[in-house]
């Protein structure tokens, strides 16, 4: 299990995101997926973000609690509701679509 965050302390504002990673050791979907995921935090949530990246293959136990499936699964936690995203996370405007996140520098979505 890896854990990066972008603040020490979580925040209850509605600012900021609470991410879970689900994958199965280094598998190319695995690995895009982190890095699709890491690249589309740091532009687009910088420093609003926790992101927790749970290996399936050494911790199976967990995806129980998530009800994963399939594997990579995004799960987003805060702020709720609960939203899952499945896949490499390649479509960058899918994922910020699914995630809620509005793109950083627009303007008017803010």
């Amino acid at each position: 299990m890896d854990t990066e965050s972008a603040t020490p302390e979580p925040s209850q504002n509605e600012d900021y995101w609470e991410l879970r990673l689900y994958v199965a050791g280094q598998t190319a979907k695995s690995v895009a997926a982190i890095a699709n995921l890491k690249k589309y935090c740091a532009q687009h949530l910088q420093g609003r973000y926790q992101l927790e990246v749970i290996d399936l293959l050494v911790n199976p136990q967990l995806a129980e609690g998530d009800q994963i499936l399939a594997i990579p699964t995004l799960v987003r936690k805060v702020p709720v509701p609960i939203r899952k995203i499945i896949g490499d996370l390649s479509n960058e405007e899918r994922v910020l679509v699914g995630l809620d996140i509005r793109p950083a520098g627009n303007k008017l979505a803010q």
